[in-house]
Parts: structure tokens; C-alpha cells; sequence
């Protein structure tokens, strides 16, 4: 649950953002801060508290493993489901090594890294649901999570698309217990004005999330921003280096993630194409690259050893 001051360090961190991004809209800081605690609040107070940068902070922000067993009804109810979609053997990929990398900093989630058939369905800070990989597949597959930018307006998005099943369509402002409203919605697809606020997600301590967002709301509204300190001017940024496939003669295989597997291949790079590199470190022996294929510009991951300057 988060702390005071972890509520701090969010409004810190991303209240410009989030100002700029609700304006013209009916939604505020406060309430984006409310559906960020209630959607990721037991992972992001974690990382910073271990002092990771924010931008790995919001790359980690991944979550929600319950599949069939548990109960979920909305594709991809399993392993299979997913693997039988389009892409869906990369989306797989992708989606249990977030989970096995976010474990690595949250206890909670160890043991569904430790089962080969788990994965994550929601991705950001504010719980993207994979359920909308089949008409939105780039999004996860090019890890658009991770920027904090791209997330909000994922979750701004699916909020104004919820201002009709909450009961509150067309308004230009909300009261709290709108935005509440708007929050059950957003979380459970509709609002049943008989329940009030306990509806929506149940948590082990019995409250439902519309329960927990109200407190959220109402404590983040009593939180002033710290002021941020004047930022250091950025140093210049690397230019890309470019790179030559050299190989015997085949192509190279370009992939959406950094490992070696059939499901993974997005493209193919041929002998003595140029590309380019923003940086020469390897990851599991892949550098990420900018390349042109079948005339689209394309991004994703080459094995090093075939890539000479």
C-alpha cells in the first residue's frame, strides 16, 4: 500500500506529465495519482524505495498473472489462448520475461515466475489489459509501457471511454465521487449506482476497489507536490553508430526481443545491409537496432556477432 510519502514521490515525478496529459479533459492529477496507487501501488513504491531509476521503474510496472484458474474470462484466458493468436508466440515471450524481471525486485510475484506457462496481462503503471493485444499488438510488442508518456494516454483513453458505463458521459468535471465512479468502471467495465463504492476488484482484506481508490483520491488531494529540484542540463546525446550485417551470406534475423527464438523474428537483415546501433553494449548477445526492411523502418534486436562497424 503506499505510503504518504510515496504519493510524494509519484506527484514528483510524474505530476507535470500528468497535468499536461488530463488537460481538456475532466480528469486531474489527483485522480490519475489514485488509479496509479490502486492499479500498481504494491510494485512502483517498492522499486523506488530500491533506488531504481524512473524509467525502469515504469518499465517494471507489469502485473495481474490470474488466468482461467483464478477465474478471468477476457482473452487470453491461458497460455494456449495466447500462443493460438497472431504474434501471439512473441507476445508470450515477452510477456513471462517481465514477469521473471519484475520478480527479481518483487517477492510477491516469485512464485508465478517460477511456472513456465505464467505471464503478465496488464502492462503500465496503469494496468493496460492484454486483453487488447489482438487490436492493439504493437503496443505490447514494442513495449510501449515503458514510456510513462504512452501509458497515461493508454489509461486517459480507456477513462473517457468508461464515462458512459459510470454513469457520467459528457460532463467536463467530476466530483470525487464521479471520478470514483469512473474508476470502478475502468476497472470492472461498469457502474452499478445500488453498490456505491464497494464494487469493482475485492482485495484479501475484503475492500473493493472502489473503496480503496475513494481513500487514494482523498489522500493524494491533502499531498502538495514537492517542488522539483532545477534539472542538470542533459549531456549532448550519442549519435547512432552505424553498423554492416556481415554474414556467409544469409540473412540476419531481426527480432522483437533480445533471445533467439523462432517466434521472435520480425524481419531479415541481408549481407552488407547497413543499420543503425544508439549503443554497441549487447544485451544476451543482441544490440538493438534501426533498420530498414521491405521499405519500413523497423526496430528490434540482431545478434552482435554478425554486426561490424
Amino acid at each position: 500500500m503506499p505510503t504518504d510519502d510515496d504519493i510524494k514521490w509519484f506527484k514528483q515525478e510524474f505530476g507535470p506529465a500528468i497535468k499536461a496529459g488530463v488537460a481538456g479533459t475532466p480528469f486531474t492529477v489527483d485522480m490519475m495519482v489514485a488509479v496509479a496507487c490502486q492499479e500498481t501501488g504494491e510494485i512502483w513504491p517498492i522499486l523506488r524505495k530500491k533506488g531504481l531509476p524512473t524509467a525502469r521503474i515504469v518499465e517494471l510496472c507489469v502485473g495481474d498473472t490470474l488466468d482461467a484458474s483464478k477465474g478471468r474470462s477476457a482473452f487470453p484466458r491461458t497460455k494456449a489462448d495466447l500462443l493460438a493468436a497472431p504474434n501471439g508466440a512473441a507476445m508470450f515471450q515477452i510477456a513471462n520475461a517481465s514477469l521473471k524481471d519484475m520478480a527479481q525486485f518483487i517477492p510477491g510475484y516469485a512464485g508465478a515466475a517460477a511456472n513456465p506457462d505464467k505471464f503478465c496481462h496488464g502492462y503500465g503503471i496503469f494496468q493496460y489489459d492484454i486483453q487488447f493485444f489482438k487490436t492493439d499488438p504493437d503496443y505490447f510488442l514494442q513495449r510501449r509501457w515503458a514510456d510513462f508518456s504512452q501509458t497515461l494516454g493508454k489509461a486517459i483513453g480507456e477513462l473517457k471511454a468508461k464515462m458512459g458505463p459510470a454513469k457520467v458521459p459528457g460532463k467536463t468535471s467530476l466530483t470525487d465521487m464521479e471520478m470514483a465512479q469512473v474508476a470502478i468502471a475502468y476497472n470492472r467495465g461498469s457502474f452499478d449506482p445500488a453498490k456505491g463504492l464497494k464494487q469493482g476488484f475485492k482485495d484479501g482484506s475484503g475492500r473493493f476497489y472502489g473503496e480503496n481508490f475513494a481513500d487514494y483520491l482523498k489522500r493524494s488531494k491533502a499531498i502538495a507536490a514537492p517542488a522539483a529540484p532545477a534539472a542538470p542540463a542533459p549531456p549532448p546525446a550519442a549519435a547512432a553508430v552505424t553498423l554492416t550485417v556481415v554474414t556467409q551470406g544469409g540473412p540476419l534475423m531481426l527480432r522483437s526481443a533480445a533471445l533467439k527464438d523462432p517466434a521472435n523474428i520480425i524481419g531479415q537483415l541481408s549481407n552488407g545491409q547497413k543499420v543503425q546501433a544508439p549503443s554497441l553494449t549487447p544485451s544476451n548477445g543482441f544490440l538493438k537496432v534501426d533498420a530498414v526492411v521491405g521499405g519500413k523502418s523497423l526496430h528490434g534486436f540482431a545478434a552482435a556477432d554478425f554486426l561490424k562497424p
